[in-house]
């Protein structure tokens, strides 16, 4: 009897939807058309201009650049069906592109917390150390970090979704615009104890082990800065840390905020959507632009390269 009900659950779920009045829905895909247009533009921009200067072929500089490739599968993962849901009123999703999505979501939420404490330890090598960084941070150490921060990531997320399909499904409404793994979870019609201890473990983890790194290593780096002579070398220091630590904060408070919103009961479904979508919309928009803007060297790159597409050669 189990087994037939099992077997008779729809491979198409359905989304919660975000219950727009009709006059604000084409505002609103308008909206997160250009914005996902933004998110590609400008993370796209980050990244060739890392790879298309040799001069930006640094340790600092590519750890950077897994942070726009990491924002651009997280945006890729939630703007096409957000825009689809919208425009079509369509709030169904197959059952493995829901899966694909989550995935993908929960890939790019965990890669942003590993990637940003990889760019602490390589400022803390760069300000403390700065007579051994060249033979600290070979590219073979730097290919040996990015490998490590993709593999952990891609594991325990791995983990993470093994634990979910081992589970029998019985509903196939959702209790949120996109698929995530809390989702998915109350889909489950067995006891999900096992998912959720796992689930709080690497949250913890990841958390305690990334605040810890990254608090550490600033609380050094500042120490060096102000123990330096060099005004100029300070002054560098201090915005190159600076702006890792705004993105850093700014991704933290966010995700601190949508876990908070799980757990207020009072908490109105659209408000709590709204903090789960912006945790997706905010980070990738906002970290090209404050690594752009305040990174000289990638500023200077970026618009060299423009205006030379701009200004013709013969001009």
């Amino acid at each position: 009897m189990l087994e037939t009900r099992f077997s008779n659950v729809s491979s198409v779920l359905i989304l919660k939807g975000f219950s727009l009045p009709p006059h604000s829905v084409f505002p609103a895909a308008l909206f997160a058309s250009l914005n996902y247009m933004v998110i590609l533009f400008c993370n796209l921009v980050l990244l060739l201009t890392i790879l298309l200067n040799k001069s930006l072929h640094q340790p600092m500089y590519l750890l950077l650049l897994n942070l726009p490739i990491n924002d651009i599968i997280g945006s890729s993962a939630l703007f096409p069906q957000v825009i689809n849901e919208l425009l079509l009123d369509s709030r169904s999703i197959s059952y493995t592109a829901c899966i694909t999505q989550a995935f993908l979501i929960h890939i790019y939420g965990t890669g942003s917390v590993f990637i940003l404490t990889a760019m602490a330890y390589d400022r803390y090598v760069a300000i403390c150390c700065p007579l051994q960084y060249g033979t600290i941070m070979t590219n073979a150490h730097v290919m040996r970090i990015i490998s490590l921060v993709w593999l952990c990531n891609l594991f325990v997320i791995g983990v993470l979704f093994f634990l979910l399909l081992r589970l029998p499904r019985c509903g196939s409404r959702m209790a949120h615009s996109y698929c995530d793994n809390p989702s998915l979870l109350r889909l489950a019609c067995t006891a999900t104890t096992v998912n959720n201890i796992y689930g709080l473990v690497l949250l913890v983890l990841t958390q305690v082990a990334a605040l810890g790194i990254i608090f550490c290593t600033y609380i050094q780096i500042l120490v060096a800065c102000f123990r330096s002579k060099r005004a100029d070398t300070k002054s560098k220091a201090l915005q190159t840390c600076a702006t890792h630590l705004i993105v850093f904060l700014f991704l933290e408070c966010l995700g601190l905020f949508t876990i908070i919103s799980y757990r207020i009961p009072n908490l109105s479904s659209q408000t709590r959507r709204f903090i789960g979508v912006s945790t997706m919309i905010f980070p990738p928009t906002v970290n090209p632009i404050i690594y752009g803007l305040k990174t000289k060297e990638i500023k200077d790159k970026t618009f060299k390269r423009f205006n030379a597409k701009m200004i013709p050669s013969g001009g």
